[in-house]
């Protein structure tokens, strides 16, 4: 097994390794969120928890691995007898691959025993093999829905329940959650993300003397990983014996009355939903203390577990920043700190090391400002403003969006918009060839079965013969994400700033209906004498709204270079994800006045799009008694729905997109 890079040798994380050292220590607060731009060592991190973790106990082949300790587990693979041998084992650190299929993650029939022996057997799947661990998800923002709903399920009973293909089991799944994610590549489902206990933001640093530090500690760990982990075995020992203590500890740490008040202050204070913010802050608390080596609660006990528990518990939309007022938690915390206990050891626990951060260890040249700096601090830099810039218009309250959908049945990414052939869903038939996906079992043994005379097979006890031939896959329809490309017209003749707040708006509303229903957007812009991507193709809507917050306006209008800027997205989306089908929408009142034969430019540019079969949508903002009639011509060369609009409203926006695409899949 390969060398895992030591937990206490992780260098410049030490909020992400607070919160993993307190969720291993109760893992009832309910896993972690790590946050973070790329190379930040979020899965060196979370990998390296699993060893410094006390073994657990378990029966001797029992794959569910329930504790012999409590006499209410219970196993699929039990009842185990008094004598039957009980082991110890590493803590296991059981990965989720985003694209997993849900026989993978929650187990199926064990099909070589049902087809050659004709034995219904389980066979468990990634649940059940991290009962009583850590479940680990990267890039967990981009796991399919189906999972997130098996995900969910599991989270809130601690249970897994298999009833498919002649299987019935149930079996106990606890386990601690982590999933790892870069906001800039989507957001997480807001039922998801309320799962997660703690959350935490982290950044490359910043200081030359810390980043040198990383660089050599992981430049050694490159040349010679066994010198390094031994190097390093030491603190690990130290670490895990310090764990082990925390969690017996953390039984008999006291929540009073003060302790809870204050918490339930502090979340009424912050306006969180619901009251998992309460438990999940008070639980961190407790681990906090236990830590710490501690039986009482503190005030910074407190302040840690809400700086952990809450900032990602306050955002009502995706739009809103994450983060906390330390400011403010620290007014309503006060200035009074109760005096320590009898069993206090000092401040550091029983090390008297006055540290949170469990990586402590040889050589470690952390400035001491290092540990738990603000997430407001890394927040990016506006965007520079382009030359020339327009006058600008803010956008208002985004709205919410009305269904849009693509014509006919796609075959793209598992979403939640139009209607598509997916892994996942209401099963519609069977195909041959069942080289992948989903097994069609009744189809599959309908195509054996009258073969088994001429093959020998169901007889003497022999099981069911199948050649490749017999296999059938299940055929499941379900809905599917897209790409929404909006091309809007930014230049003189729609510089009127009631006409640009709208539309900015109607791109916010749509923004967050992709959120919601996994989709992406982007943004083109046309003005002057060029066209600009505001916004590439993302789901991410934190960089969003950041980008969408200055979309200047004024110039001349350049709509053939918009559209051919389209295409060319719609070309590099198209060879990077082929499977996700486009729609088209362009927002503009027809003019074209940038270089010669501008117009008759921007009518070749629409026909060679509608030449590619493109569903698109025309929004005709021209407004005034006598009008050109410019955007309807677009419209036919675009071969586009072409819907005159006397003002770009939020409402009016999406409603004729909606109308649009809807009566084009009926016809289909």
């Amino acid at each position: 097994m390969p060398t895992q890079y030591p937990f206490c040798a992780v260098v410049g994380s030490d909020d992400m390794t607070l919160a993993l050292t307190l969720v291993a220590i109760d893992p009832l607060i309910g896993g972690v969120l790590v946050r973070g731009e790329k190379g930040t060592a979020k899965t060196t991190t979370v990998r390296g928890l699993a060893d410094v973790l006390p073994p657990v106990r378990a029966y001797r082949g029992d794959r569910f691995s329930v504790d012999p300790g409590d006499p209410s587990a219970v196993s699929p693979d039990g009842p185990f007898e008094a004598g039957t041998p009980v082991v110890e084992r590493p803590v296991r650190l059981v990965e989720l691959p985003v694209g997993a299929s849900d026989d993978r993650v929650t187990g199926s029939l064990k099909l070589d025993s049902a087809l050659r022996d004709g034995v219904v057997e389980f066979e468990p799947g990634l649940l059940a093999r991290a009962h009583r661990g850590l479940l680990y998800v990267d890039e967990v923002n981009l796991l399919h829905d189906h999972l997130v709903d098996l995900l969910l399920d599991a989270a809130a009973t601690g249970r897994v329940s298999v009833e498919r293909d002649g299987v019935s089991v149930e079996h106990a799944s606890r386990f601690v959650l982590i999933g790892t994610m870069n906001p800039e590549e989507g957001e997480l489902r807001p039922q998801l993300l309320d799962r997660f206990g703690l959350t935490v933001e982290v950044s490359a640093p910043r200081e030359p003397a810390l980043r040198v530090e990383v660089v050599r500690r992981r430049l050694a760990f490159d040349a010679d990983p066994a010198s390094f982990a031994a190097a390093w075995a030491g603190e690990q020992d130290l670490l895990r014996a310090r764990l082990g203590s925390a969690q017996e500890l953390v039984r008999d740490v006291v929540l009073d009355d003060d302790a809870l008040t204050t918490i339930a202050e502090i979340c009424a204070a912050f306006d969180v939903d619901g009251l998992r913010a309460d438990l999940v802050t008070a639980r961190t608390a407790a681990a906090h203390a236990a830590w710490q080596g501690r039986t009482h609660i503190t005030r910074e006990d407190v302040r840690v577990a809400a700086r952990l528990a809450l900032p990602h518990r306050r955002r009502r939309n995706p739009f809103d920043e994450p983060g906390l007022d330390e400011d403010r938690l620290d007014d309503l915390l006060g200035d009074d700190e109760p005096d320590p206990g009898p069993d206090d050891d000092g401040p550091g626990g029983p090390d008297g090391s006055g540290s949170d951060s469990p990586q402590d260890g040889p050589e470690d040249h952390r400035p001491a400002d290092a540990p738990g700096h603000s997430p407001e601090q890394d927040e990016q830099q506006p965007q520079p403003q382009p030359a020339g810039a327009g006058s600008v218009a803010a956008a208002g309250d985004p709205a919410r969006a009305r269904l849009l959908v693509v014509r006919g049945t796609g075959e793209g990414q598992s979403g939640r918009r139009s209607r598509a052939r997916t892994p996942q869903g209401r099963v519609v038939g069977k195909r041959p060839e069942a080289t992948s996906g989903r097994l069609h079992l009744p189809g599959t043994i309908a195509a054996a079965a009258p073969h088994q005379q001429s093959r020998g097979g169901l007889v003497d006890g022999r099981g069911l013969a199948l050649t490749p031939s017999d296999l059938r896959r299940a055929e499941t329809v379900g809905q599917e994400s897209n790409l929404v490309l909006l091309c809007v017209d930014a230049s003189g003749s729609m510089a009127a700033r009631r006409r640009m707040e709208q539309v900015k708006t109607a791109v916010l509303s749509l923004l967050l209906d992709a959120y919601r229903r996994r989709d992406k957007v982007a943004l083109v812009t046309f003005r002057q004498h060029t066209a600009e991507v505001v916004l590439p193709p993302t789901g991410s809507v934190d960089v969003a709204s950041r980008r969408l917050a200055e979309l200047p306006a004024g110039g001349r209008t350049p709509l053939a270079e918009g559209l051919e800027r389209s295409a060319e997205i719609l070309r590099r989306e198209a060879l990077r994800d082929p499977s996700r089908r486009p729609l088209l929408v362009v927002v503009t009142d027809g003019r074209a006045t940038s270089g010669a034969d501008a117009l008759g430019r921007a009518h070749r540019s629409a026909a060679h799009l509608a030449a590619t079969g493109l569903d698109s949508v025309v929004v005709d903002c021209e407004t005034g008694r006598f009008r050109l009639g410019l955007a309807a011509q677009l419209a036919g060369h675009l071969r586009a729905e072409h819907v005159p609009l006397g003002e770009v409203t939020a409402d009016g926006l999406t409603d004729v997109v909606h109308a649009a695409t809807a009566s084009r899949e009926g016809a289909a």
